[in-house]
């Protein structure tokens, strides 16, 4: 069999020094908010060249408190893609705001900046684009119309740890970065977690405010927050991958190129890595027609694929009941009859590679 994502594999790699990180937290018996925190908020904020990282305790949780602390309220609306998981626009709706979706790049999945200012208002307020599969969004035509109409960029980087654009790492371009160490994101621990990170001292002291109960000090409390702390035993393993992120993500470009070297594109749309940016491929994402079939194929012989994403957020019946969406975004609604997700990791094999691209020329 081979998986999406084979994390023990990984873990049997790293399984001196993750046992060895856990162990010392049980020891310490500091669980929450403890050493291994501060240390990997430290770690993350010098990775990217900024003065604050914070800690929360999801990805999902990073954008909400990132879209609280540069002042989303109800009533305003954020422009983001609808061509992602929903927790990106979920977040913009918890707060009765919203999410107004634009289409996207048919080669990268990415927002399409180019449709951006046609969907701005009196009421918008941010944009989030999303770094969809480990590809950078064009973030600087993005940045260009945040300057000119006075928005917030809150850049949803679950997928993309250590992903660059025009040599700097995503996240740091904005005026937010938010993560998620979900245990199959690129940078993963063992449960949940996520980061926000940010130049801003001000969005910082929001968002450390705001994941700890709205509370900067013990039992004085500022806003009405939440309880969003990263867990001490995940920041240790995150720590520990840390360190081995940058060749995890040249793992995955060498298996991108040998996938890419191996599969006929006759018939199939390979992944595209635009000019000036460094994919992370946390996601190995064709295109086909017969998308379906080759799904097929490839599960008769064992070998996992996956749908991301099968229905568009504004096809999704929540957000059509919200908001009596009706509208019609043809690229991304394309995309999603079409692409199918290989298996991606560090440690996947030339041989899985080559047996998995067989499969896909003889089908295709």
């Amino acid at each position: 069999m081979i998986p999406m994502v084979d994390l023990k594999r990984q873990y049997h790699n790293l399984k001196t020094e993750i046992d060895a990180a856990v162990s010392d937290v049980l020891e310490q018996t500091r669980f929450i908010l403890g050493p291994n925190v501060s240390a990997l908020e430290e770690e993350v904020a010098a990775y990217h060249g900024l003065p604050y990282a914070i800690g929360v305790a999801n990805g999902t949780d990073a954008l909400l408190l990132a879209l609280r602390a540069c002042g989303i309220e109800a009533g305003d609306e954020v422009i983001t893609t609808p061509f992602t998981f929903i927790a990106t626009a979920e977040v913009i709706a918890l707060l009765k705001a919203k999410p107004v979706f634009v289409d996207i790049c048919p080669d990268t999945y990415n927002l399409d900046y180019s449709r951006i200012a046609d969907k701005i208002t009196a009421k918008t307020k941010a944009i989030i684009p999303v770094h969809l599969f480990g590809h950078p969004a064009d973030m600087a035509p993005i940045m260009e119309i945040a300057r000119k109409y006075n928005l917030k960029v809150i850049e949803d980087c679950a997928q993309a740890f250590g992903a660059k654009y025009q040599d700097k790492k995503v996240g740091a371009i904005g005026d937010v970065g938010c993560f998620s160490f979900f245990p199959s994101k690129n940078l993963a621990g063992y449960g949940d977690g996520g980061m926000v990170i940010t130049k801003s001292e001000t969005i910082a002291k929001q968002v450390k405010m705001l994941r700890n109960h709205g509370s900067s000090k013990r039992y004085y409390h500022q806003e009405i927050g939440y309880n969003s702390r990263l867990d001490e035993i995940q920041a240790a393993i995150i720590r520990v991958k840390l360190k081995k992120i940058d060749q995890f993500n040249a793992a995955r470009r060498q298996n991108a190129a040998a996938y890419c070297a191996a599969i006929n594109p006759k018939e199939i749309i390979l992944p595209a890595a635009a000019p000036g940016c460094e994919h992370v491929y946390h996601q190995f994402t064709i295109r086909a027609k017969n998308r379906d079939i080759l799904a097929e194929a490839l599960q008769k012989e064992d070998i996992s694929s996956a749908v991301y994403y099968p229905v568009p957020l504004h096809r999704q019946d929540v957000f059509v009941k919200l908001y009596n969406a009706s509208e019609k975004l043809p690229v991304c609604e394309k995309c999603a009859q079409e692409v199918l997700s290989l298996p991606m990791f560090p440690e996947l094999s030339q041989d899985e590679i080559r047996l998995i691209a067989d499969i896909i020329n003889h089908v295709s």
